[in-house]
């Protein structure tokens, strides 16, 4: 959890200070130079997402820090929904290629918390 937590807020930092290196690594072109359309809204979700990576990844820290399983718990549901989400915008052509990753690291991670928490509530008993 706590890995989890230092690298959503590594990640959503990168997204705050340099949006073009974020978008890079999401699989997005960045807008090439600093011009883009007026209407262009990228910037502004760009700075939103990464925001709420930075508050996520603190959660996580703070969470794993405390012990809070009832914590880890809610997290694989949402985590599962949040991979469901990111595979069907992949598959279904709203998103590009680059965010399946970030559904499979969000499986990844529900899958690994469930056995983490499963192995230990067996160790306790």
């Amino acid at each position: 959890m706590a890995v989890f937590g230092l690298l959503a807020t590594s990640l959503g930092v990168v997204g705050l200070v340099a949006p073009d290196a974020q978008l890079a690594l999401m699989g997005l072109a960045p807008a090439p130079g600093t011009v883009r359309a007026g209407n262009d809204q990228t910037l502004t979700f760009l700075t939103a997402s990464s925001m709420a990576a930075v508050n996520m990844g603190v959660y996580y820290v703070l969470a794993s820090l405390a012990d809070w399983k009832a914590f880890f718990r809610w997290t694989v549901p949402f985590r599962l929904l949040t991979f469901t989400v990111f595979t069907l915008a992949v598959v279904t052509g709203r998103a590009p290629a680059g965010f399946l990753g970030v559904g499979i690291w969000e499986g990844i991670g529900a899958v690994a918390t469930a056995v983490a928490l499963r192995v230990e509530a067996r160790r306790e008993r």
